[in-house]
């Protein structure tokens, strides 16, 4: 990364001043509406840009520069930048690629155990191996059954020889007795605890041939938000990471609009564990090797329309774990091979309620279009197509679980060997 001398003094002053500069951007009741929307605005990219650069550092650093005054926008141009590191996104900064030609390619995987257990708050990890862990890189630490919520992505700030501290503490104990290891694993781009960001026209390349261990959505994505509020994901495409493509956990009023996630080794789309409201529109998940579409838990109001979910290892869609609420419209569901739509079996405090599921289209799924399964009640199945077109694979349309409450079946449309499968005792 470079700057000009010129650009360099005024980047300075206008960072260690940030704090007299923007003293009224970010309130959420700023005395007007120029204080509200700073129009601060920077370039970056491999030449002719504001910040010169061709890794994470520079897109950071221009990043950063502006969330410090409060908000605006980073231009990226075109060309592929390597990442070891996540790009952080901050509040009220939209990060804005050239369309079709920027691209975040994420390095190369580096992985050892640990030699000494980290211990839960402890932010910092002894590992065998310190070959190409490097401070300002990104780590994930977790063991055989500390995943999921319970493992930690971080960045390396200090070392001596194979002792790093990090900027997060460990969730859990993390021993050594476990298999506790440390792999410089993280998301491509992320946002943690921030609000009304924005993410737009940029190519996530997980470099997945050289990232061999497969991290679940829970901490990491191609694209990933923890606690980041009314953010937009738009017109990005994610591909070949080793995980999930897009990814949001305890994110409310997360808009997902126009994205690309293909031959991720997890979920393509993936709202997760809390997240209220979020719409994801427009959007195709293709060839992942799990579920394209996962509804995960507690995420209700939400609305997924006009996506396209195709030739994925999982089900097409899956909603479960108190996802009620949600509208599912104007969606094409093909070749899945476990199957198009499963509500999955949950009992009656914890199922998926009132999802009203209308005008899409399922077809050649594996076994059968629908599976309503659990105690789920006040489910709307509507004005669907859904139909074998002769390769047999989809032989059930609608397959209603011998548990489940009222399902209102009206105007569908049905070709398959059993058009409806009601295995509940009453009927």
């Amino acid at each position: 990364m470079r700057l000009n001398r010129k650009k360099y003094i005024i980047f300075l002053g206008l960072f260690w001043g940030c704090h007299a500069f923007a003293d009224q951007a970010g309130r959420r009741y700023a005395e007007n509406e120029l204080h509200a929307l700073p129009a601060i605005e920077i370039t970056v990219g491999l030449e002719n840009a504001e910040i010169v650069g061709s890794d994470n550092r520079a897109l950071q650093a221009a990043v950063d520069y502006v969330g410090n005054l409060g908000g605006g926008t980073v231009k990226i141009g075109p060309g592929e930048f390597l990442m070891r590191d996540s790009l952080h996104l901050r509040s009220r900064v939209t990060v804005r690629g050239t369309p079709g030609q920027t691209v975040l390619k994420k390095d190369v995987e580096y992985r050892t155990f640990l030699t000494a257990d980290g211990d839960f708050g402890e932010a910092a990890i002894t590992i065998e191996n310190p070959k190409g862990f490097s401070i300002g890189g990104g780590v994930y630490v977790a063991s055989k059954t500390q995943r999921n919520f319970h493992g930690v992505c971080a960045t390396i700030l200090n070392n001596k020889a194979n002792y790093f501290t990090l900027t997060r503490p460990m969730n859990a104990d993390i021993m050594v007795a476990d298999g506790g290891f440390a792999a410089t694993i993280f998301p491509v781009i992320s946002g943690y605890e921030i609000q009304d960001a924005r993410v737009e026209h940029l190519i996530v390349d997980g470099n997945r041939k050289h990232n061999p261990t497969k991290v679940d959505g829970c901490r990491t994505a191609g694209i990933y938000l923890y606690r980041g509020d009314h953010c937009l994901i738009t017109d990005c495409v994610v591909i070949n990471y080793q995980g999930d493509g897009i990814s949001f956990q305890q994110s409310n009023d997360v808009e997902v609009n126009r994205c690309v996630v293909e031959q991720c080794s997890g979920f393509g789309l993936h709202p997760g564990s809390g997240s209220q409201r979020p719409k994801v529109i427009h959007c195709r998940a293709i060839k992942n090797d799990e579920d394209g579409f996962f509804f995960c838990w507690r995420v209700r109001g939400g609305v997924a329309e006009g996506n396209w979910l195709e030739n994925n290892g999982g089900y097409g869609m899956s909603i479960g774990h108190k996802d009620s609420d949600n509208l599912v419209r104007l969606n094409t569901i093909i070749g899945n091979r476990q199957g198009g739509v499963y509500w999955r079996s949950e009992t009656e405090p914890m199922a998926a309620h009132r999802i009203t599921f209308e005008e899409n289209t399922l077809r050649d799924n594996q076994g059968w279009g629908l599976f309503v399964d659990g105690v789920t009640s006040g489910t709307v199945i509507r004005r669907n197509i859904i139909e074998d077109t002769g390769s047999g694979r989809q032989s059930t349309g609608i397959r209603i679980g011998n548990k489940t409450d009222d399902v209102t079946l009206k105007d569908n449309t049905i070709k398959a060997a059993k058009r409806v499968l009601d295995e509940r005792p009453s009927h």
